[in-house]
């Protein structure tokens, strides 16, 4: 049987971090049914210390959402971790997701203290939030660029004062997907205790490889994954939740795992956000896109007609869209012309489809896509041309 992965979904913490993607709390809440629909098995519902709203919303998602377990955030801060308890309280379960930044860059740049003084940070603050709950996560910040001795210290200890996730992310996408498949495989091989806890990935997209080094972490031994919809997040985003199970859906062959993910409720996840912050999905996002199950391309129409697994390796019903959508364009073939036309209850005979064909390539040249009003537009055209030649 398969190894289950677990999503852990920050969508309502990293993913509103990102610019022009912030919600108000009316909106977290309705994100966060949506996201208890599609099968989250965590999700991360803000960062408490941050605002009061922010503490608010967290709250109200953990008296609400009962299903998935109900993180919050905190810094390795005494004030955060109270203040992230006492928001995730009413939940049916609760984590407090814990982090300090470990790289000797952040160390001495951003927060100006030694390793001896991360390190005694770690031991006071996991040792807190486990006073409040038995579900701990502890992230090191800039995991990826830190020492590899260093960091191997870091996760015992936190191991050690009762973490039970450790989450290694690649904070600024720095990775590639062989380098962090060999990083988590070393980690867990020198940390004594690291069968004690669930390890982690968290990949952002500066690159444009979140998506494969989160499935190349969980080779090297990861087995939860964070990320978000539409991969939103900071900067250039995080790891694509629906990339990611689609991927564990259609190629179980190489990806072997498997999720509590309903994927047909991925486009409607997707959607959703889309409307909440007014930023659209772009047109060639992979599963979700508008143009994921859009075909324009002539020998790709005739394929798909002919037969859909040419040209689509899953069904839009899979993911939650409707259908497969045939574009007529310049690129457009006789094919697809013909059975659009055939939708419109319009039977074109051989030098009547020509015709038609020649005025829809020499409209979409001037204005890229053809609906289905320029099309009647173009047939009554010709029909009423013939009609004058005949009379």
């Amino acid at each position: 049987m398969a190894d289950k992965l677990i999503i852990f979904d920050t969508t309502l913490r990293d993913g509103e971090q990102a610019p022009g993607f912030s919600m108000n709390t009316a909106e977290k809440l309705r994100l966060a049914r949506q996201l208890q629909s599609l099968g989250v098995d965590v999700l991360e519902a803000g960062f408490p210390i941050a605002s009061a709203d922010d503490a608010e919303a967290v709250r109200l998602i953990a008296t609400e959402i009962r299903r998935p377990v109900i993180a919050a955030l905190a810094r390795c801060d005494r004030a955060d971790i109270i203040c992230a308890a006492e928001s995730v309280k009413p939940a049916e379960r609760a984590r407090i997701h814990t982090f300090i930044a470990t790289s000797d860059l952040h160390l001495e740049r951003k927060l100006r203290i030694s390793r001896d003084d991360c390190l005694q940070s770690i031991v006071d603050n996991v040792s807190l939030a486990r006073t409040f709950t038995d579900d701990v996560e502890f992230s090191a910040e800039d995991a990826t660029r830190t020492d590899p001795d260093f960091l191997c210290r870091v996760v015992e200890t936190a191991i050690a004062r009762g973490a039970t996730t450790i989450n290694l992310p690649d904070t600024v996408g720095y990775c590639t997907p062989d380098e962090i498949e060999q990083f988590f495989v070393d980690v867990i091989e020198r940390v004594p205790n690291s069968d004690k806890a669930v390890f982690s990935t968290h990949c952002h997209d500066d690159l444009g490889l979140a998506v494969a080094n989160s499935l190349a972490s969980v080779r090297g031994g990861c087995r939860q994954i964070e990320c978000t919809i539409n991969g939103v997040g900071e900067r250039a985003g995080n790891a694509s939740l629906e990339e990611i199970v689609m991927v564990t859906k259609v190629r179980g062959d190489r990806v072997p795992y498997t999720t509590a993910i309903d994927a047909t409720g991925l486009f409607a996840a997707s959607q959703l956000l889309s409307e909440l912050t007014h930023e659209p999905v772009q047109s060639n996002k992979a599963i979700v896109g508008r143009n994921a199950f859009a075909h324009e391309a002539g020998i790709h129409q005739d394929g798909f007609i002919k037969d859909r697994r040419t040209y689509e390796i899953m069904r839009p019903s899979d993911v939650g869209v409707a259908q497969s959508t045939l574009v007529l364009g310049k690129h457009s073939g006789r094919h697809a012309l013909k059975q659009r036309c055939g939708s419109l209850g319009v039977e074109l005979s051989r030098l009547e489809l020509d015709r038609v064909y020649r005025a829809m390539i020499e409209l979409a040249d001037r204005q890229k896509t053809i609906g289905d009003s320029d099309l009647s537009t173009i047939i009554a055209d010709m029909r009423a041309s013939e009609s004058v030649g005949a009379a």
